[in-house]
């Protein structure tokens, strides 16, 4: 058998013969980039195709298993083939015997080969492995539905806070010690629950901030607020039932429902936030609602003292529940934030959801849920087994951010820019003759009928600017009206002109 010849130096060569299939094998082993060089193989048979490169970080043992396996998995090997004994294996290649036996073992563990004593090492009978085929675009591309929460530190983005007004270094120091200590710790599990000095702070912070009476056993500490929705949702048990949902509301709670298993029924909203009559005249048996009564996601509107009497009688009536979404808690820029819904709540059927994720980051990935006395036992076992509080240290941090006042502090600055922000975008538009209205931690801009506010938005992201397209807030089977939420936590005043123009570029572009 002719082998041509390559350029870089020959370390050993081999060819080997296999029993079961007459298949043939020849390898040339090189010192750098080696491949193998073949001629005159018999017409018909194949060719075990094991490279070694003695360069590679790759241990020679693993490069050997990799090989033999591959040869496996594309029938170059068929089921029932002798391979050569790893001494003569070991010898033909150059290497150690007992790199080749280690292949062997690994083939061995992993159910490709099979020692047969006096018959040698075999090829086992398995069902050949099929290529699995890659889905349409990019395989770990998120759906549309939270690419904009991805989109990067951008003007007009929702969802975050300003990072420029945090007190960086202070909470740094905070997270440090706290990390430290956790090093140090007795190695146990902690409290699924979430960690007591901080479920002790968030319910002081909410009896003063919000009006909700609790105590630190009804506070569940989550992974933000979709673990704290992804936990209710299990705990109720709503499958194959419906909910009431905001129309326009926040896209990624309608979906959760879904995955839940559990039918979004869209109530519209007005000035004085979710319709509950409709609700009651169209769905009355509904087992919940999921609600933004503070400060409507997207509109801005809180729930008005009526709505909020009507929506927890049907509670109360039906037996149905509220998932209170506090999603901004106290941050209310025109005046003193309403109290929360379940301040209200004396038949123990509000879920109150709040998180760190607009007021300090949404990398804290830290949420909380307070639950009504009846289900904490259930809440308790939920988080238990399946989704328990994130890492202590974070917890430990934030618990004394709180404790110090530096969290109450932050917020009131918080609101004293936002408003600046607030006011400043609110100005810019309507000097551009656009109608907007404020909402909430964002200014709302309406566009024309047929304005393709999905392109403009996903246009926007490649000048740095990240609105929101209000369409998608609406129900896909409603009647969706086209405009922007633009975010005013990054729009600091002295980009702001600039970015007004380049949004107004787009807007006339695709309207």
């Amino acid at each position: 058998m002719a082998v041509s010849k390559g350029s870089s130096k020959r370390v050993g060569f081999m060819g080997i013969s296999f029993e079961g299939g007459g298949q043939y094998a020849t390898v040339e082993v090189h010192q750098k980039e080696p491949k193998m060089l073949v001629s005159d193989v018999p017409c018909g048979m194949k060719v075990l195709d094991l490279k070694l490169d003695r360069t590679a970080e790759t241990p020679l043992a693993e490069q050997i298993r990799i090989g033999i396996t591959a040869a496996i998995n594309n029938g170059v090997l068929a089921p029932g083939a002798r391979l050569p004994s790893w001494l003569d294996l070991a010898a033909q290649l150059g290497v150690a015997r007992g790199t080749v036996k280690t292949a062997y073992e690994r083939l061995a563990d992993k159910q490709l080969v099979v020692s047969c004593g006096a018959g040698g090492t075999r090829v086992t009978d398995h069902p050949p492995k099929i290529a699995l085929s890659e889905p349409s675009g990019a395989a770990d591309a998120l759906p549309p539905l939270y690419q904009e929460f991805l989109s990067g530190a951008a003007v007009f983005q929702n969802g975050v806070p300003a990072s420029d007004s945090f007190p960086v270094t202070l909470f740094a120091r905070l997270r440090a010690h706290a990390a430290r200590t956790e090093v140090h710790a007795q190695l146990i599990y902690p409290d699924p629950r979430g960690e007591q000095v901080l479920r002790n702070e968030i319910a002081a912070h909410l009896a003063l901030s919000r009006g909700i009476e609790c105590r630190p056993s009804q506070v569940f500490i989550t992974a933000g607020f979709s673990g704290a929705l992804g936990v209710a949702l299990r705990v109720l048990r709503a499958e194959g039932r419906s909910a009431w949902v905001e129309n326009p509301g926040f896209p990624p709670s309608r979906k959760a429902l879904e995955i839940a298993q559990v039918s979004p029924i869209p109530i519209p909203v007005d000035d004085d936030g979710i319709d509950v009559a409709y609700g009651m005249q169209h769905a009355p048996d509904a087992a919940l609602a999921l609600v933004t009564p503070g400060q409507q996601a997207p509109t801005g509107v809180p729930l008005s003292l009526a709505r909020r009497v009507q929506l927890l009688d049907w509670a109360a009536r039906f037996g149905a529940w509220i998932i209170e979404d506090d999603y901004l808690g106290e941050l209310q820029l025109k005046r003193r934030a309403a109290p929360a819904l379940a301040s209200l709540d004396g038949a123990g059927r509000v879920i109150h959801i709040g998180s760190f994720s607009k007021t300090i980051s949404p990398t804290l990935r830290l949420g909380f849920v307070v639950v009504p006395a009846a289900l904490v036992p259930r809440f308790a076992e939920a988080v238990m087994c399946l989704a328990p509080a994130p890492g202590p240290a974070m917890q430990t941090a934030t618990a004394e951010f709180m404790r110090e006042g530096h969290y109450m502090r932050h917020l009131r600055r918080m609101k004293r820019v936002y408003a600046s922000r607030s006011a400043a975008l609110h100005a810019t538009l309507q000097a551009m003759d656009y109608p907007v209205r404020p909402a909430g931690l964002g200014v709302l801009l309406w566009l024309p009928e047929g304005a393709r506010d999905s392109v403009i938005a996903r246009e926007a992201l490649a000048f740095g600017l990240a609105p929101s397209p209000l369409s998608t807030w609406f129900s896909p089977a409603d009647p969706q009206r086209p405009g922007l939420l633009l975010g005013v936590a990054r729009a600091s005043e002295e980009r702001l002109a600039a970015a007004c123009e380049r949004l107004q570029q787009l807007i006339r572009q695709y309207s």
